[in-house]
This record gives C-alpha cells, structure tokens and sequence, in this order.
C-alpha cells in the first residue's frame, strides 16, 4: 500500500490515473494466475501436498524441481527470477520509509537507505533460517518467518488499506480528494470520479475491514 502511494506521488500529472490503475490491478492479477497455475500444476502432479504456505517455494519445491526432467536448469531459473522479485520489491518497500525520512525530517537519503537497509537486513537474517537453524524456534506456535508473514499479509496489509481508505474518504474530503485525482484523470466524467469516492469513502473501508476481522478469526 505504502509503496504505490509514494510511487503514486512521483508521477506525473499527464499519466492518466484510471488507465494505469486497472492496467496495474489486472497484470498482477493475470501473472499471479499463471504462477499459480504453473506452481500447482506440478506440485499436484508430483504428489505433495499444496498448503505448505509461504514455505512453498523453499521446501516444496525444491523436491518438485529435483523430480522434474531438467530440473536443475528450471531450479536455477525460478530461484534466479524469485531473487529478482525480492531484490526489487524489497527496493520499493524502502523508499517508503526512505521518502518519509528525507521529506518529512530532512533527512539524507543516503543516510536512511544505509539503516533502513541495515534494519531489514537483520530482520530478514531470523525468517532465513527459519527453515533451518531456527526451525524449531517457534513464537505464538509459529516460526519466526510465518510469523511476519501472518502479520504481513493478515493484519498490516489490511490495515494499511483501511486506514489509506479512511484517510481519504474522511480525512480529505470530496473535494480535495477530487482535486488530486482529477490531475491525473481530467478526462473523466464527474459522475465517474464521484462513484469512485463513494467506493473509497463507504464501501472500500466496510469490505476491508471485514477481511481484517476475518482473518483476525472474529468473523
């Protein structure tokens, strides 16, 4: 969330915003499918079991590849383009803190990339072991690496997009909210852009909201 928000405020007003959101939304829709479709084909066909969790890739896997004619070359390939993808997405989770050190207390970038880096670096060393030195340290039932990831993706991520739905429906109001998008989608109808602020200000909250308790179990 924050990282399409600050990527978000270094475009340009002539980049149409609409455009690029549902572009965004159904090319990630449409990679994760064929992942998931690529992934699960073979782990069913090997015989393991599919709710390994994020350990999937790191456990499953690696017996997937280790059966699979030219294995070893798809190995490479996979674990060489999933480096990638963390390398990359690490780079932009960072410049959120990044932007909001340099902007808000002035301070250097260069000095932030260094302790923000630092910081992730040696929360990441505990959920790399997790499967291994650390496997049988476990926090609430959980290793230290589906503990983060529990907190991630079932409590944060819903959270960060309640409170960004709240901030701009409640917090920015009809019209200053309007006046933002409207820089990068002056070729709307009105009506349109209306509709998509009711979303954000009623229905966006109310359904994220209700996927937060869900997976908080209180529903």
């Amino acid at each position: 969330m924050g990282a399409m928000m600050t990527y978000g405020s270094y475009l340009s007003d002539k980049e149409d915003l609409i455009r690029d959101g549902v572009l965004i939304a159904f090319l990630d829709t449409l990679i994760a499918i064929l992942a998931g479709v690529a992934i699960f084909t073979a782990v069913f066909s090997m015989g393991f079991e599919p709710d390994a969790g994020p350990g999937l890739a790191f456990q499953v896997l690696p017996a997937v590849f280790a059966r699979m004619p030219g294995g070893m070359l798809f190995a490479v390939l996979f674990f060489g383009l999933l480096s990638i993808a963390a390398l990359t997405s690490a780079i932009s989770l960072l410049e959120v803190i990044t932007s909001y050190f340099v902007d808000e207390k002035d301070m250097e970038r260069h000095r932030v990339v260094i302790l923000a880096g630092a910081f992730t670096f040696l929360v990441g060393v505990p959920s790399s072991l997790s499967f291994g030195a650390m496997n049988d340290v476990h926090l609430f039932g959980l290793n230290f690496f589906d503990m983060m990831d529990y907190l991630s993706a079932n409590i944060l991520l819903p959270l960060g997009g309640l409170l960004i739905a709240v901030f701009v429906g409640w917090h920015m109001g009809l019209k200053e909210a309007l006046a933002e998008l409207k820089k990068g989608a002056a070729d709307y109808s009105d009506t349109l852009l209306n509709i998509w602020f009711i979303f954000v200000k009623y229905i966006s909250p109310l359904a994220v909201a209700l996927v937060l308790l869900s997976k908080l179990g209180l529903l």
